[in-house]
C-alpha cells in the first residue's frame, strides 16, 4: 500500500473512531441529562480533549455539546411544566440546572417564551393529548441562530 492510501485509510479509521464516541458522549446526554455534566468530563470518559470533543459534536450534530445538553433540558422541563404539577423552580432543578436565570434564559431562547407562560398556556392545550404525541408536536426549536463569528459556550 502506498503512504497517501495508508494515510487515508488510517485517517477514515480515525474519523470512523471518533464518530463511534461522539455517539457515547450524546447517547451519555441523552441519559444522564439531568446529572450534573460539564465538557470537561464527557470528554474524559472518551479520551478526548475538551476543545477536539467541542469541534467535532458541533461538526457532526451541528451545536456544542453544552447547547445539545441544554436542548435535552428543556425538552424535559416542557414535558413536566405540561403536567402543571410542579413550580417552575422545581422543574428546573429536577432537570439538572443549577441556576434558575440561565434556565428561564435558555428555556426563553428555545421555546420563545419563558417558563411560567409555558405552564400557564400548556397545561390547559395538552390536555387529553397523549405524551408521546405532545412531546413530539412540542419539541423545541431554536428561535435564534447561533451567530457567526461569535464564540459558543462549550
Amino acid at each position: 500500500m502506498c503512504q497517501p492510501a495508508m494515510a487515508r485509510a488510517l485517517t477514515e479509521a480515525q474519523r470512523l473512531k471518533d464518530l463511534a464516541r461522539l455517539r457515547r458522549v450524546r447517547d451519555r446526554i441523552d441519559r444522564d441529562y439531568a446529572q450534573p455534566l460539564d465538557v470537561e468530563a464527557l470528554a474524559r470518559s472518551v479520551h478526548m480533549s475538551a476543545g477536539h470533543l467541542s469541534r467535532q459534536f458541533r461538526l457532526a450534530y451541528g451545536e456544542s455539546p453544552y447547547s445539545y445538553l441544554m436542548t435535552r433540558r428543556i425538552e424535559r422541563a416542557m414535558a413536566l411544566l405540561r403536567r402543571g404539577d410542579l413550580s417552575v423552580t422545581e422543574v428546573c432543578f429536577a432537570v439538572g440546572c443549577s441556576s434558575l436565570g440561565t434556565f428561564s434564559t435558555r428555556f426563553t431562547e428555545l421555546v420563545g417564551m419563558p417558563p411560567s407562560a409555558y405552564r400557564r398556556q400548556a397545561s390547559g392545550e395538552a390536555a387529553g393529548i397523549p405524551s408521546c404525541v405532545a412531546k413530539q408536536v412540542t419539541r423545541p426549536v431554536r428561535t435564534r441562530p447561533a451567530r457567526a463569528g461569535q464564540p459558543q459556550p462549550a
